[in-house]
């Protein structure tokens, strides 16, 4: 009976993420060992080509994660696709994005990462087209664009192990091999310049979106660089880089979420700005709290972006926050994973993402980072909380509100999905914290007192952001002008010249233009809330740098 039930890919993903999580705390507390296994694939020209895969708790962990979230997800989009005539394919491709992603997770020869990573690649395109529309299918061309520039770096990887006579991927007896997979990881998360395919990938169903910017695809590019730098250190060239590339992308993520209307694409941005974290982490040398950060941020971003989904789904499609007001006071469950979602998001006490992001910030205070990464990603830092408020501020005082779709309850089991990633978003911090005991959050201490008046001074320069234009482009809408770069493409220009402000056209999501609502928008004065938000924006902003400073005053 469960094997002809929709839900029995669920139940099989819940299955196996609790199979992994058992293993990979026992490998954790009992042995730290690592287990390869595997087989020779065939030799060509004295040099063998190897299937292997590689088990610790590193590699168990990650896929427990992936098999939680994908059973959120599957539970999730078994209600919100069920009227979709395919449905069954839908899911399916789910399914093969998730198996990539685990080949990938548990690959330990270079033929065997590359098979997960283009899985990945052929998979998330089909994935983003889905609806075939015409901005789905420039978020698809360009999505593959850039990741196959990705693919670009890791083909030349692959000649180089030939050349060498290698096959695992913890032979990194050169400088070359380190540099090729750190470039090739940029790509494929997202790091700038490089970002532009992530908010983009908005055009994807709402399912699609919680699987992808949570804990697969945009985290592939982390996880290779966690493992590459647990096998041996990374040049302090690439930790420079890694540096700089994650909080200017930080930075990037912030500001575009703070002049950002649509939903999805806040989300989006959001996730831009962690993923920059995460890579500023491991510029500082320190894998396991960006491996840490990863998960944590997993499971609040995977919940925000079913809450999101249920008010695309309310809504049928309206995906302006200022159309969206007073949604959550009628439906005020969904209110509460929102606060949850957006608390660890800014990282307040004793929430999960409290115990990684605080710790990560100690790191930077006692570190000797340049000071220009560490100004950037102390603005990036800031900004995540300011266009946090500025969410939760428009849904739950606002009261304009365009709901067209009535549902009295929905069944106990569509909550699910949403306890579990709640519940995990608040507890599995302290689980990390009891499980290392290094993870202690100590003292915030910064010894100069320079670096926070330039803070203050460099925040004023950045307020030009917000009006500079070349011709008629505004460098945020424009993402510092990368979105023209890779959009320039001869395959990307023909055929999408028309803008739509609706991305999801699908059975469940139908195509509700922006141009039908002109009356509501009409009754907001839209150029005093672009005001009204950038002052209160920048006032979040001198409270939280206030409260920063007694921090440091204080516990110093």
């Amino acid at each position: 009976m469960v094997l002809q039930h929709k839900q029995r890919l669920s139940v099989l993903l819940f299955l196996s993420a609790l199979m992994s999580f058992l293993m990979s705390i026992y490998l954790f507390k009992s042995c730290d060992c690592i287990i390869y296994w595997g087989c020779e694939f065939f030799t060509v020209s004295s040099h063998s080509l190897n299937f292997y895969w590689i088990s610790d708790w590193v590699s168990l962990s990650f896929s427990s994660l992936v098999f939680l979230v994908s059973f959120c997800v599957f539970c999730f989009a078994r209600w919100y696709m069920s009227e979709d005539v395919f449905y069954y394919r839908f899911m399916w491709l789910l399914l093969s994005f998730v198996i990539s992603m685990n080949l990938l997770i548990y690959s330990g020869s270079f033929l065997s990462l590359m098979v997960g990573w283009d899985g990945l690649g052929v998979t998330s395109f089909l994935l983003i087209v889905y609806y075939e529309s015409k901005s789905s299918m420039y978020a698809g061309f360009l999505t593959l664009l850039v990741n196959r520039l990705g693919d670009l770096f890791l083909m030349c990887l692959f000649f180089y192990f030939c050349l060498q006579g290698l096959s695992l991927l913890g032979n990194y007896q050169s400088n070359i091999i380190l540099v090729l997979f750190t470039m090739g990881a940029l790509t494929k998360s997202a790091q700038y310049p490089y970002s532009t395919w992530l908010p983009a990938a908005m055009a994807a169903p709402t399912p699609v979106s919680a699987l992808v910017h949570s804990s697969t695809l945009v985290t592939a590019g982390i996880y290779i660089l966690v493992r590459a730098s647990m096998t041996s250190p990374l040049p302090q060239s690439m930790l420079n880089v890694l540096l700089l590339s994650g909080s200017v992308t930080t930075l990037l993520g912030g500001l575009c979420a703070s002049t950002e209307f649509d939903i999805k694409k806040i989300i989006a941005f959001s996730t831009l700005s962690q993923l920059g974290v995460m890579v500023f982490c491991l510029g500082l040398g320190s894998t396991f709290l960006a491996l840490m950060h990863l998960y944590m941020h997993a499971l609040f971003k995977a919940l925000l972006f079913m809450v999101a989904g249920c008010m695309l789904l309310l809504s049928y499609g309206v995906q302006d926050i200022r159309l969206l007001g007073s949604l959550t006071k009628r439906y005020p469950i969904f209110l509460v994973f929102l606060n949850v979602s957006f608390f660890n998001l800014i990282g307040l006490p004793f929430y999960s993402a409290f115990y990684s992001k605080h710790s990560i910030l100690n790191l930077l205070g006692s570190s000797s980072v340049n000071f220009f990464s560490m100004v950037v990603m102390c603005l990036g830092v800031g900004l995540t909380s300011i266009y946090s408020l500025r969410f939760l501020k428009v849904l739950n005082w606002n009261q304009s509100s365009m709901v067209v779709s009535q549902v009295n309850n929905f069944p106990l089991l569509f909550y699910i999905p949403f306890i579990i990633l709640f519940s995990g978003s608040i507890f599995l911090g302290k689980f990390f914290s009891y499980m290392n005991p290094s993870l202690y959050i100590s003292n915030l201490t910064l010894k100069i007192w320079e670096p926070l008046i330039y803070i203050l001074i460099l925040s004023f320069l950045f307020w030009s952001l917000f009006f500079f234009k070349v011709g008629s482009s505004n460098i945020l809408v424009s993402m510092f002008y990368t979105s023209f770069l890779w959009g320039s493409g001869p395959y990307l220009v023909s055929g999408f010249t028309s803008c739509k402000k609706s991305l999801e056209c699908g059975w469940v999501e139908p195509a509700v233009y922006m141009s039908k609502f002109q009356t509501g928008l009409k009754s907001i004065n839209q150029s005093f809330l672009l005001n009204h938000w950038f002052a209160v924006s920048y006032f979040y902003l001198s409270v939280w740098g206030f409260l920063m400073w007694f921090l440091f005053l204080r516990l110093s």
